[in-house]
């Protein structure tokens, strides 16, 4: 059974994002993976500072988020977009996660593991730019990001009072995120 970490790169309690992860978790379960969700406000760190790093180690956080990343074999990331980017959060998370702890290379906690990629916004464009960005970074950090994602527009009018899609059709391209994303999972661990 695949194991699937899950997470939106936003820190607010009401973030769509968040709302769009828990769903997606939910996919993933439904799909026959296992998730494990997470809010990243429960794993505050202090921004990347090589000197705070040389100083003072590896934050605790950021040692509980690789042993997290490490025990599970895929990813799916609810991506917010700010100013066109990938969030700040977001990017110091996948930053700390990579540096080096010990003995242990950096590019362990993301080796061989497989991501999915998703996104909830107000605008239009549906996270697709902050998507692009994050598929950028986990490539370079050596995982494999399927190729579909899902972008959620006018995401403030997208979910039901029990936090649902209201829309069908983005049910079921969530739903069909998770599965690939299981099924590729189970595909490259096996």
């Amino acid at each position: 059974m695949a194991r699937i970490l899950v997470f939106a790169g936003s820190l607010r309690t009401a973030s769509l994002n968040k709302k769009l992860a828990r769903l997606a978790a939910a996919a993933v379960q439904a799909a026959g993976g296992d998730p494990t969700f997470i809010d990243l406000k429960d794993y505050a760190l202090p921004l990347y500072d090589g000197d705070l790093e040389a100083a003072e180690g590896i934050p605790p956080n950021a040692r509980k988020l690789k042993d997290l990343f490490k025990a599970h074999r895929g990813l799916l990331i609810a991506c917010p977009e700010y100013n066109a980017g990938i969030t700040a959060v977001l990017k110091n998370t996948l930053d700390w996660i990579s540096r080096q702890d010990g003995a242990e290379p950096g590019s362990v906690p993301y080796e061989g593991k497989v991501a999915a990629l998703c996104g909830a916004t107000p605008g239009q464009f549906a996270t697709l730019r902050s998507m692009d960005m994050a598929r950028h970074v986990l490539m370079q950090l050596g995982c494999t990001v399927i190729a579909r994602r899902l972008g959620v527009p006018r995401a403030h009018e997208a979910f039901d009072e029990q936090g649902g899609l209201k829309d069908p059709n983005l049910a079921a391209a969530l739903q069909s995120l998770a599965g690939e994303l299981v099924r590729v999972t189970d595909r490259l661990s096996a």
